[in-house]
């Protein structure tokens, strides 16, 4: 009986050898593949480095012309310079989201083949271990007797199980691959949130570069080149305290209001968190031309379910609102969306400003696992405070938003004032705090402080009339 076991064992170690050799070859042949990767890793990098130096050298010119008198030739000059200075930003936007994909292919890729390595591990270490119960079974003297050389019988079984035991060890080892493998691969899953971002941004981008084309075509076309004529134009542009008064001021999600009473607003704001008004509308104006997924959404289909949900119910109930009647963005291809209102909020955000409390932590912040239940308290309720208001605050009421926008723009280091403060602000505002120095998203910075230049010099006008 036992003669058998001699027989199945050499194939099996035959098969054992076979199968390491088997997936060291499949390891050798993906090392180049991995070099490539790397090696394109690399010259993304090489190339993202010029482009950013580039955009330095874009920087430092606008700021030069920017302090020079008022011509033609200058303002061209600008224009020109804005235009090479975004398309720049938009190809350094598009080698980010290159180099995110790529980090996830590259994981993607290695986390298959483990798995192919694993499977074929199991199925050798499955035989083994229904050979090795067929062996446990029989006993010594049927060993013995079926065996014309004891000595080759358990030289047999210390074989048998080295190569058992090389197989246990080797399944741990790339089991343990695998779930870091795994961990790195959420990690950078968790990155492509950013390139959606980026996309917003990219949008933004290829809209300004349209409109610096349009308008210095315009301008060339108006003056035919004649510094006099240009002159007169820039004078009659000049806009009236009474035209800008009669301007709308376009909100996120939500109709536009006349600018006066925007200003009013962010006065207000500013009055009670210490953020320049002009800023606040420029964030205001920047938010309202980025993304195509504002209040479209629904709360059900388009919000984190664990995080937000629970929450956006809780806000819903507190307003008297039916939470299947309010508009949220609509979810991204990478993640979730849920944002509500002008200062698009998303509801375990705007928790922490209007007060509402998670009773597992007994704050605003929810607890491990999204779990525990909502409550809305008052005195907890920052906005409120802040406008002066005997009632919960909604991030949908035009009054509430831009306060509640000011309010997080102040906890972001606005309120320090400044360039440099502000526009930190504005970028962790869109990108959070750990992503808020990061190059690829300096676009948004520079915008945000163009608009608020531009609404400064309005209400200059204003306050001057």
């Amino acid at each position: 009986m036992f003669v058998c076991k001699r027989i199945f064992i050499i194939p099996i170690f035959i098969f054992v050898i076979f199968l390491f050799g088997q997936t060291d070859f499949v390891l050798a042949q993906s090392a180049p593949v991995s070099q490539n990767v790397q090696s394109r890793r690399v010259e993304l990098q090489n190339e993202l480095t010029q482009i950013e130096k580039e955009i330095e050298e874009q920087r430092i010119f606008l700021e030069a012309k920017q302090q020079e008198r008022v011509t033609l030739e200058r303002d061209v000059a600008i224009i020109d310079a804005k235009i090479e200075k975004t398309q720049l930003d938009i190809r350094k936007t598009d080698l980010n989201i290159q180099a995110l994909s790529q980090d996830i292919g590259g994981k993607e890729k290695t986390i298959s083949s483990l798995d192919e390595k694993i499977n074929r591990e199991k199925q050798s270490l499955a035989q083994i271990i229904r050979r090795t119960n067929e062996i446990d079974s029989v006993s010594l003297v049927e060993a013995v007797l079926g065996n014309a050389n004891l000595s080759e019988f358990f030289e047999d079984i210390d074989s048998f199980d080295s190569i058992k035991l090389a197989l246990r060890e080797s399944f741990v080892e790339i089991a343990a691959t695998k779930n870091s493998t795994a961990t790195e691969k959420k990690t950078l899953e968790g990155k492509r949130g950013q390139e959606q971002e980026l996309r917003q941004i990219q949008v933004l981008q290829r809209k300004r570069v349209e409109e610096q084309k349009a308008e210095r075509k315009k301008i060339l076309d108006a003056t035919k080149g004649q510094e006099s004529i240009y002159q007169n134009i820039i004078s009659s542009k000049e806009k009236t305290a009474q035209e800008i008064r009669a301007e709308l001021f376009r909100l996120r999600d939500t109709a536009a209001i006349p600018f006066e009473m925007a200003l009013a607003l962010a006065e207000q704001a500013e009055a009670r968190t210490g953020v320049r008004a002009a800023f606040i509308l420029g964030i205001l104006a920047e938010e309202s031309n980025l993304g195509e997924n504002v209040g479209t959404g629904t709360w059900v289909a388009d919000m984190h379910p664990d995080r937000d949900q629970p929450v956006f119910a809780v806000i819903a109930s507190t307003l008297g609102f039916n939470p299947d009647e309010l508009p949220v963005s609509r979810k991204p291809w990478y993640g979730w969306g849920g944002a509500m209102g002008p200062a698009q909020f998303i509801p375990s955000t705007w928790a922490c400003f209007a007060g509402y409390v998670n009773s597992l932590t007994g704050s605003c912040r929810w607890g491990s696992g999204y779990t525990g239940t909502w409550s809305y308290v008052p005195e907890k309720d920052r906005i409120r405070k802040l406008v002066g208001k005997n009632r919960p605050s909604s991030p949908w009421d035009t009054e509430d938003a831009i306060m509640a926008s000011a309010d997080l723009l102040s906890d972001n280091g606005a309120a320090k004032g400044g360039y440099n403060a502000e526009r930190l602000a504005a970028l962790r505002y869109l990108a959070g705090w750990t992503n808020a120095t990061k190059p690829q998203y300096a676009f948004y910075g520079d915008d945000v402080m163009e608009l608020a230049s531009f609404y400064q010099k309005q209400i200059d006008i204003l306050k001057n009339s």
